[in-house]
Parts: C-alpha cells; structure tokens; sequence
C-alpha cells in the first residue's frame, strides 16, 4: 500500500486531505506526517499553513525528530534552517551524525547569537576543525568566546598525529578524498623534519655544545628517566604558539573575508585541497612543528629544547614537564633577548622561573631582572629578594602594578620613597 506522502506528490488525494495533512490532522505515523509537512512547505497553496503546524509542533516529538539519525535527510534540514531554527531543537541537530558539516559551516558563519551559544558547547562542534574555523568568523561571538575556539583549534592541530584530522567523516577514515591530507607523513618536508626533532645527529654540532649536551642528559638522567611517558602540555594551552615570532602574518591592509564568503571557502575543503598540493616547494607550517613536538618523548623533547632553535624553544619553554622547560635554559644556543621574553612570561611554569634566577649570565640583564620581577607567575620570594635591584622609576610602577600582590606592591613603595629620600639628601 503506498504510503499518503507519495499519493500527495502524485496528486493522488483530494484536496480537503492535503488541506487537512497542512493542518498535521492526518491519521498517519508522526514520522511521516513531518515528512508530509516538510514537503507542503513547497507547495504555493499550502506551504503558510505547513509552516505554521511546523512551528508549533510538539517540542518533545520534534527534538526526538531531530535526535533521530533515521529521521529523513528532509526532515533534518528543514529544522536546522535558519529561517526555521527553534532554539529547543538546536543542541539534538548539531549533534545528529546525518546533518552534514556541509550544512553546518555556514550556519556556524552567520547564525545567530542564540546559535553560538548552542555550537560552543556542542561536543561535535569542539571536534571539528571546519565547523571551528567557520565559527570564529561570526561577527555574534564574544571576545572570550573567540580565545576559547583558538584554543580548541589549536588542541585539535595537535591531536592531528599519524591519524585523520578530527571532525572528519568516516570518508577520511576510509581514505576517502575529503580535502588535503591528514597525516603527518603524507606532508612535505615532514620525514626530515621528524628525523631532525627526535635523531639530531650531536657529531654535526660544534665540540663545546656537544659536550654540554651530553652533560645535561647525565646530570639529568634520573629525571628524565621518571617523567617518561609524560606527553607534551604546554602551559596554559596551545592558544599564542601559532602566533609567535616566525610565523607569516598577513599584510594589516589585506581585505578580510566577510563570513558568508570565509564559510563557503571552509565548505569547499576538497575543490580548494588540489590547488593547494601543487605549490612548489610549500614550507612546512608551525601547527605541524607543533604536532612533531608533540609526538616526541621527554627525552626527545629535552634533547631539541638543547640543540633545537629559537622556534622550538619558543614552543618547549612552555612544555608542562620540568626538565624539559629547564632544558631551554641550558641550550648553548639560547639568546638574552629570549631570556628576557620567558623572565616576562605568565604561562610558563615557576620552576622555570626560578631556573633563571640561578644562573648567573641572566642575572647580569637588567631586563630580566625587571621582567621577572614584574611577572605575576614569579614566586614572591623571589620578587623580594630582586626588588632592591630595580631603578627608581621601575620601583614606581612595580608599586602601581595591579597585576601582583599586595606584599610585592608595598615593598615597592616601600623601596621607592627610600630611594627618593635617598636622592633628595644627596
């Protein structure tokens, strides 16, 4: 027997009966009266009146419809519309696997405030890399909101590791052509690059850096042998890694993107993938120095923050393992002018901060010394003790410095008017 909605597409039934299936006050299965519904949407005649019985369907059966995986591709689509969007079925369609991330990307650009809300605290959405690049370029979202998508953008870049990039369909997974290539290997330079992070070769390298090399893993062996396994956490997230110093930035008059065009240039992953391949010669970008890092033991990560570069210690300074973050303050190839940065750093751990303090070529920077003092992450034993170092004016705004503690910005004071009396006198 063929079912009613096939009977109203072939104009099969009279119409008080398409009138009545407008009205939802048809004898037939909720799932298929949705169907029916969705499909007079269309019609010239009855489309207002279907509208209308969508939009006060039951809510409880609606957000079940939407839950549904089984429930048709149409119906699906017609409740995720933005025109016909209501705010109770949002959190059951972005997480049903049947709507598409196709149909996702643009809402994500250009839904509302009401939508933002819904889509960051999604699980699906914080999984997927292309619904979080549309999303971070809706003009609804919050200063803070936009921190926080950074933030998971970059933590999936690192859990891209030998594996198909999260948010991905099963297509990837199955090795489907879904855009450019997911794994590590698959990238240009990448095997070099591997070969460089974990077997850096120490015969290459100049006698006295060498030397210290092996003497920092001696010294160390016990602590590098009990933090074994720990994987690689940057403190405070990855959020600022992709921004630091060697990365391309785009010229500040560069026309942006407005969200509809940006969202569509996400969607189109696979036609804009080809294109891209054919580069010649491409670099490989900081998020994949980010992702080898990551893949790297503590041994491997102690022995490039010794013999790495500026990029890389840049990234392990922040490593949440110990020895590792120490292992930067020993690399004979480390600059004052970094120095200088990690002494002013607030996301770097303490011990590192106090690493500083004990050795004496950073000691002799004044800028460090100032950094560090200024630094809120600084043990305040340790900003005590530097404060009589600071120049008169430095004391001055150490002691109008909201950003530390009460005991700091006393001393401060405290230092500055003796100073001050000191000089008066004199």
């Amino acid at each position: 027997m063929p079912r009613m909605l096939d009977l109203i597409k072939s104009s099969s039934v009279p119409a008080n009966l398409v009138q009545a299936a407008a009205r939802g006050a048809l004898s037939v299965p909720a799932e298929e009266i949705l169907e029916i519904l969705v499909f007079l949407t269309h019609n010239p005649v009855f489309r207002d009146r279907a509208h209308l019985t969508l939009s006060g369907w039951d809510e409880k059966a609606s957000i079940q419809a939407a839950r549904d995986s089984k429930t048709p591709i149409e119906v699906l689509n017609y409740f995720i519309a933005p025109e016909n969007l209501r705010s109770c079925l949002l959190p059951a369609l972005l997480e049903n696997p049947a709507i598409r991330e196709e149909v996702l990307i643009p809402l994500a650009a250009d839904g509302s405030r009401e939508v933002v809300r819904g889509m960051m605290a999604s699980a699906r959405v914080r999984e997927s890399q292309k619904i979080l690049n549309a999303l971070t370029l809706n003009p609804q979202l919050t200063s803070q909101e936009t921190v926080q998508l950074k933030g998971w953008l970059a933590g999936l870049e690192l859990r891209v590791v030998g594996g198909t990039e999260s948010g991905l369909g099963s297509e990837a997974a199955e090795g489907g052509s879904v855009g450019p290539s997911c794994t590590l290997e698959s990238q240009p330079g990448h095997d070099l690059a591997d070969r460089d992070l974990a077997d850096h070769d120490l015969t290459a390298e100049s006698p006295e850096v060498a030397e210290a090399v092996l003497a920092f893993e001696r010294e160390y062996a016990a602590d590098i042998a009990a933090e074994e396994g720990t994987p690689f956490r940057p403190m405070g997230g990855t959020y600022g890694l992709e921004s630091e110093e060697g990365e391309e930035e785009a010229p500040a008059d560069a026309p942006k993107p407005t969200p509809a065009v940006a969202a569509h240039a996400v969607s189109s992953g696979a036609a804009a993938a080809a294109p891209a391949r054919k580069k010649p010669k491409p670099d490989v970008s900081r998020e994949s120095v980010l992702q080898k890092i990551a893949r790297l033991d503590v041994k491997g990560r102690v022995k490039l923050a010794l013999l790495g570069g500026k990029e890389e210690r840049s990234i392990l300074v922040r490593d949440g393992t110990k020895i590792v973050a120490l292992a930067v303050l020993d690399s004979p190839k480390i600059s004052d002018g970094e120095v200088e940065k990690f002494a002013g750093q607030k996301n770097v751990l303490e011990t590192l901060l106090r690493g500083i303090t004990m050795r004496r070529r950073f000691m002799k920077n004044y800028n460090v010394i100032r950094n560090l003092t200024f630094n809120p992450r600084t043990p305040i034993d340790i900003t005590l003790g530097l404060g009589k170092n600071l120049m008169t004016q430095d004391l001055k705004n150490l002691s109008n410095n909201k950003e530390i503690s009460d005991t700091v910005r006393k001393m401060a004071l405290r230092m500055y008017k003796q100073k001050m009396s000191t000089a008066k006198s004199d």
